[in-house]
């Protein structure tokens, strides 16, 4: 009977294990080993190892990008949890079914591709789409605005696809807290932003890390986005990492950039187990 339960077990592990020593750490591997080779002059690769291309990341050029990138990704991060929090407590509020049906709704854009959603944003965004004709309709400016092919137009599109990655864990984290614990705190008095304070922020800490970490690395990262909504205007960490590989044919700095990203998400999935945090909680809603 033993031997059948192991059979068993090694039969449902064994295609985890194979994928993730194929397309998992094989990979990152294969980015390691080249980040430390120099490139030549017609796009190869000299494997003679150097940390030329890690002491690279640090000249100003490249600062700038790593700066901006963490600028707009910080910015995405603290929209989305400005938007998150307010629909997940109202959610939280509603019947069961209620739930699931405005849960559904969270979800559904997943069904699209994102590049598609993206090129739908341009009909909104554009100075002729449907935004701008509407201000201007209802007389509320005068010209078109400026909404895309810069920073804002990145920020909106990048909010838009990561929005659903801060409120699926903060959806699950409000719904652990027990509603006579809220009903208690408004029958002492307090209002609805004491409750937030001290009830409901202090009990979704896990949520809101795991849905931080799951909006702001994938916006440094994002360079579709940037590409579109940007116009290829503004340089950020992606299109960096994109560029090396596509266009300079500069792979091994292209991977040491992306190792580079790589040991920051490490270090922010640490940080999150230092305070406290279960990994339990970023595997899944």
């Amino acid at each position: 009977m033993k031997n059948k339960t192991s059979v068993f077990k090694v039969a449902i592990t064994l295609p985890v294990i194979i994928y993730a020593i194929f397309l998992i750490l094989i990979p990152i591997g294969y980015i390691l080993l080249i980040s430390f080779f120099r490139s030549d002059s017609y796009g190869g690769m000299i494997n003679d190892l150097t940390l030329q291309n890690y002491a690279m990341i640090f000249e100003d050029v490249y600062v700038k990008v790593f700066l901006k990138s963490f600028l707009i990704a910080l910015i995405t991060t603290v929209l989305c949890i400005v938007i998150a929090y307010p629909f997940t407590i109202y959610v939280n509020q509603k019947s069961e079914t209620v739930k699931k049906v405005l849960s559904t709704l969270v979800i559904v854009p997943f069904l699209t591709n994102s590049l598609i959603r993206m090129y739908g944003w341009i009909i909104l965004l554009r100075k002729e789409g449907i935004i701008n004709s509407a201000l201007q309709g209802v007389g509320l400016t005068k010209g078109p605005l400026a909404l895309m092919y810069n920073d804002l137009g990145i920020i909106i599109g990048m909010v838009y696809t990561l929005l659903p990655f801060m409120i699926l864990p903060l959806m699950n984290s409000v719904g652990k807290i027990e509603k006579s614990v809220l009903e208690a705190s408004r029958d002492l008095g307090a209002n609805r932003f004491q409750t937030f304070l001290k009830i409901i922020l202090p009990q979704t800490v896990p949520g809101l890390f795991n849905g931080c970490l799951m909006v702001f690395m994938p916006a440094i990262g994002f360079f579709f986005i940037s590409d579109i909504l940007g116009g290829g205007k503004v340089m950020l960490l992606g299109n960096l990492i994109k560029n090396q590989f596509l266009t300079a044919r500069n792979w091994p700095f292209g991977a040491a950039i992306s190792i580079f990203l790589l040991l920051i998400t490490f270090g922010l999935v640490k940080l999150y187990k230092k305070i406290g945090g279960n990994m339990d909680d970023l595997g899944g809603f």
